[in-house]
């Protein structure tokens, strides 16, 4: 592929397309540089290194999940919004691993805060919650039990952890429908809890 015409924009997308294909931690400025057809100098017009590049798929996929998950929940509340981002989350998880893998990495705070995509991320999974009566510091506690039980599901079922007879759909199900009488019935902070 020529030069010409390389941009931001397209060296992401070829690293999100190159993630899914081979995998996250083979996305590398040389790997991007052999498919545009130029020299590994030549990307550093257009990003500052390795890590910038990575923290640029991973706001890029995260931006791309975020909007999968609106559409999903969008007119829905309570348990039926909860499935809806669930499968939404899952479904992406499983179509695009190495994408799905990029939104693993720690990113920069303050990057995160200039994010569209990542605060539209926090104002959806939020306003979700709040459905459930939630407010911090037990909002921040349900997204990390969503969060690492979403993951932990999707990790295991894309390198075949789940060698039962029962359908994983129905687990996924019986899963989901745990978390929304988890978060129905949510232990509140109270004064003092912190300390402990």
């Amino acid at each position: 592929m020529a030069r010409a015409g390389l941009s931001v924009d397209r060296l992401i997308a070829a690293a999100a397309d190159l993630a899914d294909e081979a995998g996250f931690e083979n996305v590398t400025l040389s790997a991007l540089a052999r498919h545009f057809g130029v020299k590994d100098a030549s990307l550093y017009s257009h990003v500052r290194g390795l890590a910038d590049l990575r923290t640029r798929l991973a706001l890029h996929a995260g931006g791309e999940l975020i909007e999968r998950i609106a559409t999903a929940v969008a007119g829905r509340a309570g348990k039926d919004a909860l499935a809806a981002f669930a499968g939404a989350y899952r479904a992406y998880a499983l179509e695009h691993p190495g994408r799905y893998a990029a939104t693993q990495i720690r990113i920069d705070q303050s990057l995160i805060a200039d994010s569209p995509a990542m605060r539209r991320t926090a104002e959806i999974t939020y306003g979700m919650l709040r459905a459930y009566g939630l407010d911090e510091p037990d909002l921040t506690d349900a997204v990390r039990l969503l969060r690492s039980t979403f993951h932990g599901y999707c990790a295991l079922e894309s390198t075949g952890g789940f060698g039962a007879a029962r359908p994983v759909q129905a687990s996924w199900d019986k899963a989901v429908e745990a978390l929304h009488l988890a978060l129905t019935h949510w232990p509140r902070e109270t004064p003092g809890d912190e300390e402990r």
